[in-house]
């Protein structure tokens, strides 16, 4: 199934989710963000010829160790090419980051780990090649190059080199895929000790994004080894429940739905902010493309800001109509294993959102492993999961059978 042919679910067509949809939409794929440390802008101001091959390396540097990982032996910046995830072709510039482990590399080089992260943003400067990681995603992802993996993180498209690649379309899954996909293509074109055995990881919107990705691998990236896919706190956007904040109840999230309104106009143009949101609103949206998550949430709270007095009723059906199958994965069944770390108590993407999309991937014909952590939220789950999501990834390498929850139900 491609992207263009995905058929929508009932609840896009029919924009019966209102506004409490799209502030779930946009609630379930928050990230841990850190404040910008900006990183050095002209690396990211590539002016030379873009190649018309996407996962080309176009130039690397080593990242300042203040912005690195505590494991990592050797750490750099990239920008790479990468298809364009809008229109589906044509090339444009992406940028990233690739952390070694430390000691000898294996040979054949090290096996990878490609990340895709959650949401910091859409402004340059948010970019995470360009900032410190949280210390939930450095400890994580020093807990896989502690296993021998490199980590080959996008920063996805548009974010960090919108300048010159356009503006980043935020939750768009195939953009998302692509940059994944010629991340990894271009480390192991571009530089040493790396291995074409790669396991697509992600958490929250980058575990959609990991979805999304292992979706798109066998037809768009045939040339890479993807062994499996781990993913944590997963959304589907197909299926969408009631916000969790009530009305009157000052909302942070409402930062995403804030992303979510310049992707739209992004994409067209000829909508009006003020087609979206509230007078009392305008004036933190405004600001929403040029600062981080955290700063915009501040904004928020400062402001008041309720589902009730942000949101217009007409917004919801006017961003579905605008984004619909950007916002869908291509297919439910995966070639490879899928990992699913699950929180007990997840309240950003519902425990039941989560069991429904391990349900449908397993009746699509993925075999899914799927662990749910009693008590353990969203964000709590990420580093929890590494006990179960560690042996299942040393089993794909190994070549061996991993366990299937589709029968028997999670673990």
């Amino acid at each position: 199934m491609n992207h263009e042919t995905t058929p929508l679910p009932s609840s896009f067509r029919k924009f019966r989710l209102g506004a409490a949809g799209l502030l779930l939409v946009v609630a379930l794929l928050a990230g841990c963000a850190t404040a910008p440390a900006g990183g050095d802008a002209a690396f990211y101001a590539y002016s030379g010829a873009v190649p018309g091959t996407p996962g080309m390396l176009l130039r690397s540097e080593p990242l300042p160790p203040k912005l690195g990982l505590e494991a990592a032996a050797r750490q750099y910046r990239i920008l790479y090419t990468s298809t364009d995830g809008r229109t589906g072709s044509g090339q444009l510039v992406t940028s990233g980051a690739v952390f070694y482990p430390k000691g000898p590399a294996p040979t054949g080089g090290w096996p990878i780990v490609a990340w895709a992260h959650g949401t910091v943003g859409v402004a340059d400067i948010c970019a995470p090649s360009r900032n410190v990681r949280s210390k939930r995603d450095a400890d994580y992802l020093d807990a896989w190059l502690r296993q021998g993996f490199a980590v080959v993180a996008t920063d996805y498209q548009g974010l960090g080199t919108s300048r010159i690649s356009g503006p980043h379309l935020y939750l768009d899954t195939r953009s998302e895929a692509y940059s994944v996909l010629d991340s990894v293509r271009a480390a192991l074109g571009g530089m040493k000790d790396l291995s074409n055995r790669v396991i697509i990881v992600g958490q929250s919107q980058g575990g959609g994004a990991a979805f999304a990705t292992a979706g798109y691998a066998p037809t768009y990236a045939p040339d890479l080894k993807v062994l499996g896919t781990v993913a944590t706190g997963t959304p589907d956007l197909a299926h969408l429940g009631p916000s969790p904040y009530r009305p009157d109840e000052v909302n942070p999230t409402l930062a995403y739905a804030m992303y979510i309104g310049l992707t739209v106009q992004a994409l067209d143009p000829a909508i009006r902010s003020d087609q979206f949101y509230t007078e009392r609103a305008l004036p933190v949206y405004a600001k929403a493309g040029s600062i981080c998550l955290g700063p915009l949430e501040n904004d928020i709270k400062a402001a008041g800001l309720t589902n009730a007095n942000t949101l217009l009723p007409g917004g919801t059906p006017l961003a579905f109509r605008v984004l619909g199958r950007s916002l869908l994965y291509p297919t439910y069944k995966l070639e490879q294993p899928l990992f699913m770390g699950t929180g007990g108590a997840d309240r950003d993407v519902s425990t039941a959102q989560q069991l429904r999309l391990a349900k449908d991937a397993c009746a699509a014909g993925t075999r899914v492993q799927q662990h749910v952590y009693p008590g353990l939220s969203h964000s709590a789950t990420v580093n929890a999961s590494l006990a179960d999501s560690i042996p299942f990834v040393r089993s794909l390498l190994a070549g061996q059978p991993v366990q299937s929850t589709c029968a028997s139900g999670p673990d």
